[in-house]
């Protein structure tokens, strides 16, 4: 097919990437380590100073002894699932990539999930291991009900820290603000997995590089969570191909960066699949050093960052520039070693793009991506960036935009965006129907209306009907709806997204009620206790009755013209 964007590409881009520049993820890993050895990898920022740093050769060596625990240790088989629910922090990585080498299948979790969406993503990925903050551990006797997993591992945000701000974070954790609770499963502290492991390991297969030698590259690396807008949870399954070759088609078009001399700030959420793929993977391979942030919220928890180190690049969300930019701090002292920062996972707004690039001097690259695509299809070159747009495809892609037919619309026309590459997933875990709805003859079918123009540039037009996209995370109506009717005064509920100062979009629940009574603290009360925080409703509106097709079929659809440039409140609406 045509692919008039190649010719954005610039002299130092390739438009085929070609073969994969390493066998498995394992092999990037040790391969990375050996070019940078002391380097600095992976340095967690908190708010108050205190800091903690691993060496390329320090996360290598750590995450192949916790490799050899869950090997010969625990006993993991080579496709057995590990969940990983851990914010920001130095064990991440050294988690992430001993999985990637055990051979085993990373299943990332969200440390804020409440009990019950926990069982659920258990019940699902059924993982053999689990590595889990402590801060959220007493949520596992209630999330394991009904399930079992037999090696639980334990650590903490401070690990790896030096020992003065580890006891100093430790006691303030415990004594201060009491977000440490004891631990009432059978489990092994990280440490003490990594010394177990370090016994076990094997010289020969240490010696020969990697600790993943029988790793291939179409094994699945990830089962990466997404939900389908059934609200359906699903798990993409990502290739150590997949990934490995998106990062190097999005390291491709990032020009300007130099090998071993960036410094990266990772305030978005490695589970989350931008800054897994993009900050963990792709700026280690690059020798980046990664300032992590545990909690980017308040934002105030950034400043110490910007002041202490070098920051040359950033991902982001468009909430996130656009409260930095509203930060005095920020607009006092911008970042003066930034070369640029790339937004994606929700649109970035013009208003936003020209405000950061005001104070800081630099340029906000959006890009364009799903789960299901590892996640980058589509990305701005810099230095030919164009506004409203999410870019060109990246190299080794195919992009084209079709009718309702399915066959290709016309230059300029809107249809729905399908990608081909290297970097689209295997399927979704144990659900082959689905599979094939979003796949077709190796084309992901998005979702997502676009429109190309004649240079190759795409522009989404509309998103999936039924998403709402709370500060660049899915939201799905289905699952909140679900909640709302295990409330015994509500009747009926239909939910969409509305417009949001804040967040770009909040949630809006229409609810029927069994109760007069039932307030929207109720409401809100109800959902806090089963779903994570950015899915709870921020707007509440009690209606007599929701529109409905023939069928019976409540129509969100006709709810959104009732639905004006309004600002979330929180508030109640009586109609």
């Amino acid at each position: 097919m045509e692919r008039p964007w190649t010719a954005f590409y610039g002299p130092a881009v390739r438009s085929d990437i070609g073969e994969m520049p390493f066998r498995n993820l394992g092999d990037l890993i040790s391969h990375t380590a050996d070019v940078y050895t002391d380097q600095p990898a992976f340095t967690v920022c908190l708010p108050n100073g205190m800091n903690g740093t691993l060496s390329f050769r320090q996360v290598d060596e750590m995450s192949t002894a916790l490799a050899a625990y869950l090997r010969e240790v625990a006993g993991l088989e080579p496709g057995d699932r590990v969940a990983l629910q851990v914010p920001n922090s130095l064990p991440f990585p050294v988690a992430a990539f001993a999985v990637f080498k055990a051979g085993c299948v990373l299943v990332n979790v969200n440390p804020l999930y409440t009990a019950e969406e926990m069982a659920k993503q258990f019940a699902d990925s059924r993982p053999a291991a689990l590595i889990i903050i402590d801060m959220f551990a007493d949520k596992l006797p209630e999330a394991l009900k009904g399930h079992h997993i037999p090696t639980v591992i334990v650590t903490r945000v401070a690990e790896f820290m030096p020992a003065l701000p580890k006891m100093i974070v430790g006691l303030v954790q415990k004594h201060w603000d009491k977000s440490i609770h004891p631990v009432e499963v059978a489990h092994i502290r990280l440490p003490d997995a990594i010394a177990a492991g370090h016994a076990h390991l094997d010289p020969g297969r240490v010696a020969s590089g990697s600790y993943t030698t029988g790793v291939e590259p179409d094994d699945i690396a990830c089962l990466q969570y997404t939900g389908g807008t059934t609200g359906v949870s699903k798990g993409a399954m990502l290739s150590h191909r997949n990934i490995i070759m998106n990062m190097a088609q999005t390291m491709e078009m990032i020009s300007g960066v130099t090998k071993g001399k960036e410094v990266a700030l990772t305030a978005l959420p490695m589970y989350h699949i931008f800054a897994f793929t993009v900050n963990l993977i792709g700026f280690y391979w690059l020798g980046a050093r990664n300032i992590l942030i545990p909690n980017p919220r308040p934002l105030s928890n950034l400043k110490r960052a910007f002041e202490n180190y070098p920051i040359t690049w950033m991902s982001g969300v468009n909430t996130l520039f656009n409260g930095l930019s509203n930060e005095i701090w920020f607009q006092d002292t911008p970042p003066k070693h930034l070369k640029f920062a790339s937004a994606g996972g929700m649109a970035l707004q013009k208003a936003v793009a020209e405000r950061w690039e005001t104070i800081t001097g630099k340029p906000v690259l959006e890009g364009y991506g799903l789960t299901e695509s590892s996640p980058v299809i589509t990305f701005n070159p810099l230095g030919r960036t164009r506004a409203n747009s999410i870019g060109v495809p990246v190299p080794s892609t195919e992009v084209m935009c079709l009718g309702a037919d399915g066959k290709p619309v016309a230059t300029g026309e809107a249809g729905e965006l399908a990608a081909r590459g290297p970097q689209i997933m295997l399927g979704y875990w144990d659900k082959p129907e689905e599979t094939a709805k979003t796949i077709r003859d190796g084309w992901l079918l998005t979702g997502d209306i676009a429109t190309m123009d004649g240079d190759g540039y795409f522009r989404i037009v509309d998103r999936k009907k039924d998403m709402v996209l709370v500060s660049g995370f899915n939201v799905y109506p289905n699952e909140i709806e679900d909640c709302l009717a295990s409330h015994p005064g509500i009747v009926e509920s239909a939910v969409i997204g509305v417009p949001d100062g804040a967040s770009g979009e909040a949630v809006k629940a229409f609810i029927v009620r069994r109760d007069p009574d039932l307030s929207v603290e109720d409401v809100r009360a109800h959902c806090k206790a089963h779903l994570t925080n950015y899915k709870v409703p921020k707007l509440v509106e009690f209606r007599d009755d929701l529109p409905k097709s023939n069928v019976g079929k409540i129509l969100r659809k006709d709810l959104r013209p009732l639905v004006t440039a309004e600002t979330a409140s929180g508030g109640q609406v009586d109609a």
